[in-house]
C-alpha cells in the first residue's frame, strides 16, 4: 500500500486500478441532477422573496405606490410557488419519490400557471408601454410591466429546468428501484 508522502508498494506499477469498485452511474447521476435541483430552488426561492417583498411592501404601504407599484393579481397566486420547493427540498435528501411527483406536479400549478396568467393580465399594459411610451406603474423607476417581465422570463426558465431535472432524477431514481426489484 502506498501512502501520501511514502514510496509506491512493490509490484505495482500503477495500472491496477482496473479492479477496484466504483460508483454505480446512476448514483452519479442522481447526485448530479440534486445538485442542479437544489441550486434552481434557491434561485426560485430568491425570486420567490422579491416577489413576496415587493407584495408585503405594498399591500401594508410601507413605501409610496410611486416607488414600488401595487402588485397585479398573478403574483398573489405565484405566492404558493414556495409549495413545489417545500417538496423539492423534502424529496432530495431521501430519494423520496412521492414528493418529488408532487413537486412536479405542483410546480405547473402554482408556478407556471400563474406565470402564463401574468403574461396575459400585462399584455395590454405592455402594448400600451412599447406603443405610446407611457407607464402607469413604476418599481424603483423603472416601468412595472417591464421589470415583472423580465421576471416572469427568468422564472419561467428555473421553472423549466425544475421540472426537466425532476423528471431526470424521477427516471434515474425509478430505475435503480426496478434494477433491485429484479435482483
Amino acid at each position: 500500500m502506498a501512502s501520501r508522502a511514502g514510496p509506491r508498494a512493490e509490484g505495482t506499477d500503477g495500472s491496477d486500478f482496473q479492479h477496484r469498485e466504483r460508483v454505480a452511474s446512476h448514483y452519479q447521476m442522481s447526485v448530479a441532477l440534486k445538485s442542479e435541483i437544489r441550486k434552481l430552488n434557491i434561485v426560485h426561492l430568491l425570486i420567490w422573496l422579491l416577489m413576496a417583498a415587493q407584495v408585503i411592501v405594498s399591500q401594508l404601504s410601507l413605501v409610496s405606490h410611486k416607488v414600488v407599484a401595487s402588485p397585479y393579481q398573478w403574483e398573489f397566486p405565484y405566492l404558493l410557488s414556495i409549495i413545489p420547493t417545500v417538496f423539492s427540498f423534502l424529496a432530495l435528501p431521501r430519494n423520496n419519490i412521492s414528493y418529488l411527483v408532487i413537486s412536479m406536479i405542483s410546480s405547473g400549478l402554482f408556478c407556471v400557471a400563474p406565470l402564463i396568467y401574468g403574461c396575459m393580465e400585462m399584455f395590454p399594459v405592455a402594448q400600451q408601454l412599447y406603443r405610446h411610451g407611457k407607464a402607469y406603474r413604476f418599481i424603483f423607476g423603472f416601468s412595472a410591466v417591464s421589470v415583472m417581465y423580465l421576471v416572469i422570463v427568468i422564472a419561467v426558465q428555473v421553472h423549466a429546468w425544475q421540472i426537466y431535472y425532476s423528471k431526470k432524477l424521477l427516471d434515474q431514481w425509478f430505475t435503480s428501484t426496478q434494477d433491485k426489484k429484479k435482483k
